[in-house]
């Protein structure tokens, strides 16, 4: 079982169109496929074409968000009701060609978890969406370790058990490679087609630019302080909280040697007071972040651990058993 979720949000001029290229690509691969479409709170046709289709065509879910909820959310509703063992997301603009569905599709049978389209050659301009997102992908690449070019698109296609693993919020679909790093997931990049959106404008200009700089900085500390947050917290509250008590063991010095301190190192003071009070509160931080972690897990019966599979002598057969 094959599922595609799309999220659409005005996307009337392009739903037909792509459609009916979603509709011929996925008849020629022969397995069983659904299409999800997530109307997020569309103010157009879109929700009224949706539901005709609905009513010719018994591939097709539409899910309607109750408002703009944004394309995490988007995503991560058709993610909840999809029911294929294989899920490739896809935007609804037709900006993603639909024939490079078996590409991914590919590489996923050769035993990727995920198989991430790369627009190889893109068609934005230069100085607002190419620059940044090359700037943005590399920082990515080196924060979280996941060695892709392009972390933005939407089109990739993913394993199930995967996504189960991954719990998105804000807007961090963008970076389910990188979290799922963090549970072992095999990654592969594959080169897609990038083309002019057939119409409208986009939903996204150079000012998310800036919030993905936020994206990776909690990438970073999801992937490597998680499941440890003293690690982050008490490093900042040693470096604090150090150099405050060895300012203020230096002006303790002084003023047992007669200096009027106040009046001679009144801001070097203050920093130090401001330095100890800062690294305290980091170690703080990072008490109530271990006990905040270990909640999470141990309520929830999460893990910090995910298995790709169990093998035992009966599961490889008796076959040359003596």
């Amino acid at each position: 079982m094959l599922s595609i979720v799309i999220p659409i949000h005005n996307e009337e001029r392009s739903i037909l169109r792509l459609y009916d290229r979603l509709t011929v690509v996925l008849e020629k691969l022969a397995r069983p496929y659904e299409i999800l479409f997530v109307d997020d709170a569309s103010t157009d046709r879109s929700f009224e074409l949706l539901s005709n289709l609905v009513e010719t065509d018994g591939h097709l879910k539409v899910i309607r968000l109750r408002r703009n909820f944004g394309q995490t959310a988007a995503l991560s509703a058709g993610f909840h009701e999809a029911k294929g063992s294989v899920v490739i997301a896809m935007d609804g603009d037709l900006q993603h060609a639909p024939e490079d569905i078996p590409a991914l599709l590919a590489k996923i049978d050769e035993g990727y978890d995920i198989a991430s389209g790369w627009r190889q050659h893109r068609v934005d301009g230069a100085l607002s969406r190419r620059l940044p997102s090359k700037i943005a992908n590399w920082l990515m690449s080196k924060a979280s370790g996941v060695d892709l070019r392009d972390f933005g698109t939407t089109f990739k296609a993913y394993r199930a058990e995967i996504l189960k693993d991954v719990n998105l919020y804000g807007e961090l679909h963008r970076f389910i490679p990188a979290l799922a790093s963090f549970y072992g997931a095999k990654i592969v990049e594959v080169p897609i087609l990038n083309v002019p959106r057939a119409s409208g404008e986009s939903h996204y200009g150079i000012g998310r630019t800036f919030r993905v700089l936020f994206d990776i900085l909690t990438i970073r500390f999801l992937l490597h302080y998680f499941t440890r947050p003293m690690h982050f917290f008490g490093s900042l509250g040693l470096m604090g909280g150090g150099s405050g008590g060895g300012i203020l063991v230096y002006l303790a010095i002084k003023k047992l040697l007669g200096h009027d301190i106040v009046i001679e190192h009144g801001p070097l003071m203050v920093a130090g007071v401001v330095l100890l009070l800062g690294g305290l509160m980091m170690f703080s931080a990072g008490l109530i972040g271990e006990m905040m972690m270990r909640t999470y897990f141990e309520s929830q019966d999460r893990r910090i651990y995910a298995v790709r599979e169990i093998i035992t002598r009966k599961s490889r057969g008796v076959a040359g058993a003596r």
